[in-house]
């Protein structure tokens, strides 16, 4: 009944692309419309396509995915179906990372976030689902003065879905340093950092993280393990890491997921929640997470029901709604112990 009790629990999400979600069919339907080509033409070849070599494969096939993306209607579209798959999983909550500046040449800033912002009203009002946004600065995005554009844009948008400021991208040659006077501007407005770091860079790129852009929260972090020091100033700050086990996998951050540091970061009393990160090139879901970390690692339900709370008090929702949904969520698991007989 573990099983059933995952996939029916209420959950959040922090940590999840919004390019990175787009459905295999999907994908090839944008690609025909727009006239890109891609290397591959059924859903068979677009899996197999999404067996990655290194992290540098990834960000080539992901960009390729991204310059499927040419109309505002593309951006409905995507973020309408990743709500309904959120909403099919009990996830009443995400925060959903985008990258705006990858596509400003076919749709401006005001109307990809007028799109995306369409399909979240929309979600909200008909599936009771809620998602804020998240643009990120890729870290290879030169010249550098750019990413100041996609701050102030971010920051003129606080309240109107956006809700903080990412970093993605490779980490190696790019450290976080680069970009500290994009994410002071952010701030300086209010806009928190939630920067990735440490998955293919290791503490180093975790302490630029932290020093420079002041990370609320650290997208990955899992090789923090590497340097002691990092994880006591972690854990002291309790900093959430946000782990998504089958991607690191994946990208080979960790040969296979019964040797991820999933475990090691939860007996060092580090914070830490669940994600996909993006689902479909991992061929995972959220709920596939939390069914392979319980498998693989033996966490009972009470460690379950940790991760989603860990994930309400780590989200950027004002407190009172994080008090809400915290007592919501308690009842919807104290239901569902007494159906599965838990």
């Amino acid at each position: 009944m573990h099983e059933e009790f995952i996939r029916c629990m209420p959950k959040v999400e922090l940590h999840v692309h919004l390019e990175g979600s787009i459905r295999p069919e999907t994908l090839l339907n944008l690609a025909e419309r727009n006239g890109v080509v891609l290397p591959v033409s059924s859903i068979e070849e677009l899996e197999e396509w999404y067996q990655f070599s290194d992290f540098a494969h990834f960000i080539e096939i992901y960009f390729s995915i991204c310059d499927c993306i040419r109309t505002a209607d593309d951006f409905e579209l995507i973020a309408a179906e990743f709500l309904t798959h959120q909403s099919a999983q009990n996830i009443k909550y995400s925060e959903v990372i985008f990258t705006p500046y990858t596509h400003h040449e076919h749709v401006a800033f005001d109307e990809q976030l007028a799109a995306i912002n369409r399909a979240r009203e929309s979600a909200e009002t008909n599936l009771g689902v809620r998602m804020g946004l998240v643009p990120d600065i890729s870290r290879q995005m030169r010249p550098v003065e750019d990413s100041f554009r996609v701050a102030d844009w971010a920051a003129q948008n606080m309240g109107n879905g956006i809700i903080a400021l990412g970093l993605g991208g490779p980490e190696i040659g790019n450290p976080p340093e680069i970009f500290q006077g994009a994410f002071e501007r952010a701030r300086e407005a209010g806009l928190p950092s939630l920067p990735h770091a440490g998955e293919t860079g290791g503490p180093k790129s975790i302490w630029g993280a932290v020093n420079t852009l002041s990370a609320a929260r650290i997208g990955h972090g899992v090789r923090c393990l590497e340097d002691p020091g990092l994880v006591s100033f972690l854990r002291e700050k309790q900093i959430l890491l946000d782990v998504s086990p089958t991607g690191n996998v994946c990208l080979g951050v960790c040969p296979t997921l019964a040797e991820h540091p999933l475990p090691k970061l939860i007996d060092q009393g580090l914070f830490v929640t669940i994600n996909s990160d993006d689902p479909p090139m991992f061929n995972t879901t959220l709920t596939d997470e939390y069914l392979r970390i319980a498998k693989t690692f033996g966490f009972d339900i009470t460690q379950i029901k940790q991760f989603v709370i860990n994930g309400i008090h780590a989200s950027l929702l004002s407190q009172n709604t994080k008090y809400v949904l915290e007592n919501e969520f308690k009842i919807q698991f104290e239901d569902l112990e007494s159906e599965f007989g838990l």
